[in-house]
């Protein structure tokens, strides 16, 4: 008995390396899709071979939000949809690391949407990781920016009856470089993602689609996490040729995953530096041509000044 707790205590999880096990239990429930994400996640990084020294997490308020707590990176827990203007400041300032947005649907496009829009646009050169579980879990099951049409909340009790986002058609329509969307269920799928974007210069956007259990599927009759990962299973098909603006997700129809965008064009840094060069270059040769008019007129006043004393020398004689 003494042998086995013995081994029992040298056992350790397997992502020690990144985990904060001091902060372990975690807070998420049962079946709650985050766990998979993370996991991915962790093991993306690992893939792309990144330096975790030189790497840093970002997340917003909610369940998700929780994320840069639980890893053992330099991690920031920031204000409500404030995640990516913070990490677009954090990757400015220190352009060598890679800096990771993780949150939530209700907080990147709901009180943060503008930011990601503009992110998005700008090319800003982070990853955005959004786990969409379709409803606000953490704050009492509200009515979320992702919430199906039709679908049951505390704020829709006779179903929503707003319009969806769709999260992909949006970060592709806005500008970003790289485009991608799994469920939790995707595991390798979207650990590759999470390693593709990692290496990628730009803007690069996951949508995770995770299972609720606790909250939306209680309100919609979905059963367990493991239900509606099976669901997941059911419904989902890989097109990357889909276009990311026509696939939005609903109560039934199919979940459309893939990786739908990945282009290659200017991030906004190097806008930016292209911008001064050519501002810089513009102004040395005003520079020179300022310098060139100088001379110019230096030698015009001067054949005048002899000139005008040969004229003065003639009259005086």
């Amino acid at each position: 008995m003494a042998n086995n707790t013995a081994q029992l205590q040298e056992k350790s999880h397997p992502m020690e390396d990144l985990l904060r096990m001091d902060r372990m239990p975690h807070i998420w429930c049962s079946g709650c899709g985050l766990g998979s994400a993370v996991t991915a996640f962790v093991e993306g990084l690992k893939k792309a071979g990144v330096s975790y020294d030189k790497t840093a997490i970002v997340s917003g308020i909610g369940c998700t939000g929780r994320v840069a707590g639980y890893l053992r990176l330099d991690s920031y827990h920031t204000t409500h949809g404030r995640a990516i203007p913070f990490a677009t400041g954090l990757k400015l300032a220190n352009r060598d690391l890679t800096v990771v947005v993780f949150s939530g649907d209700g907080d990147l496009f709901a009180i943060g949407g503008n930011h990601l829009i503009h992110a998005a646009r700008r090319n800003v050169d982070i990853n955005v990781i959004c786990v969409n579980n379709f409803i606000y879990g953490m704050t009492g099951g509200q009515n979320a920016p992702t919430t199906p049409l039709g679908a049951y909340s505390s704020t829709a009790p006779f179903g929503n009856y707003e319009m969806p986002f769709n999260l992909v058609g949006l970060a592709a329509a806005s500008g970003a470089s790289y485009v991608a969307r799994w469920t939790t269920m995707h595991a390798r799928r979207l650990t590759d993602s999470i390693a593709t974007a990692a290496n990628k210069k730009g803007f690069c956007f996951i949508e995770i689609v995770s299972p609720c259990p606790t909250v939306f599927a209680r309100k919609n009759n979905g059963g367990t996490g493991l239900d509606m990962l099976k669901e997941f299973q059911t419904r989902a098909i890989i097109d990357h040729d889909a276009d990311p603006t026509t696939i939005p997700l609903n109560m039934d129809n199919e979940i459309v995953c893939g990786e739908f965008v990945n282009d290659d064009r200017p991030t906004f840094w190097e806008n930016v530096q292209a911008g001064i060069k050519a501002r810089l270059e513009k102004f040395a040769n005003w520079e020179e041509m300022q310098s060139n008019s100088r001379k110019i007129s230096h030698k015009k006043d001067r054949k005048y000044t002899s000139s005008r004393d040969s004229s003065i020398m003639r009259r005086n004689t």
